[in-house]
């Protein structure tokens, strides 16, 4: 029996709401993920469950983005649709968050609905944590915890303590890692730069960490730290992504 159909973007061309690689699962009765929305998605649900009543295998079909459709993005995308258990198991990034404070909610609660990353939130204790689907990570010294993110790892430290959080930048530095982030002034950046470099590790390597983090323009308040980071985070993968292509 057929559980549902995937629903596959497999090339774009032009202007498009979502890229190549994005799935969405349909169902009898639901959906989950999406194309893009808007009249391509409303037409590639409809697809789907016409598939399901005649149990249809796959499908195929290119789709211009133009009047006809209803969507002025102006470029095209090629659908694919087919029988599955589930969606196919994206790679994502992993992003180890350490602080459960107001700003590391704001900068959960944004980057947790993004599909490509895999957050682990780490904190002192179980009732730092609000109510969250996000996996969190109970450690009494979270410093402890770092030997056991992956090497390709994106920190960001935003812990209630000073020491914690340098002790932190300190395991960090010691470890494999793609990135890491330190919430804090330019003043308590300057003395954890000495302090680090006092625990042996380069100017080069210390120069790494990202501090402050966010978009000053944005302003302080957690939300707008988050929409900061969150940004420069997807920004900073937008790049790499044209790289790769280039």
């Amino acid at each position: 029996m057929t559980h549902c159909i995937t629903i596959t973007i497999t090339k774009t061309a032009g202007s498009t709401p979502r890229d190549a690689g994005t799935q969405m699962m349909v169902w009898e009765d639901r959906t989950e993920g999406t194309i893009g929305g808007g009249r391509l998605e409303f037409d590639a649900i409809a697809q789907a469950r016409a598939m399901l009543k005649n149990g249809t295998a796959q499908q195929q079909q290119t789709i211009p983005l133009g009047p006809r459709l209803g969507q002025c993005c102006g470029g095209s995308v090629s659908l694919l649709w087919e029988q599955a258990d589930a969606m196919t198991a994206q790679q994502t990034r992993p992003l180890w968050i350490y602080g459960a404070g107001h700003v590391g909610r704001a900068i959960v609660n944004v980057m947790a609905p993004l599909p490509d990353f895999t957050i682990k939130w780490v904190d002192t204790a179980a009732d730092r944590f609000p109510q969250t689907e996000t996996t969190t990570l109970i450690a009494a010294n979270p410093a402890a915890a770092v030997k056991h993110a992956p090497a390709n790892a994106e920190h960001l430290i935003l812990t209630y303590s000073h020491d914690m959080d340098l002790a932190l930048c300190h395991a960090i530095l010691s470890h494999d890692f793609n990135s890491v982030g330190l919430i804090g002034s330019a003043t308590k950046w300057v003395r954890f730069q000495s302090r680090l470099t006092a625990l042996g590790h380069s100017p080069a390597h210390v120069a790494r960490i990202a501090c402050p983090i966010g978009d000053p323009s944005l302003g302080k308040h957690p939300a707008a730290l988050a929409l900061g980071v969150a940004t420069a985070m997807i920004s900073n993968q937008t790049h790499r992504t044209k790289d790769r292509i280039a």
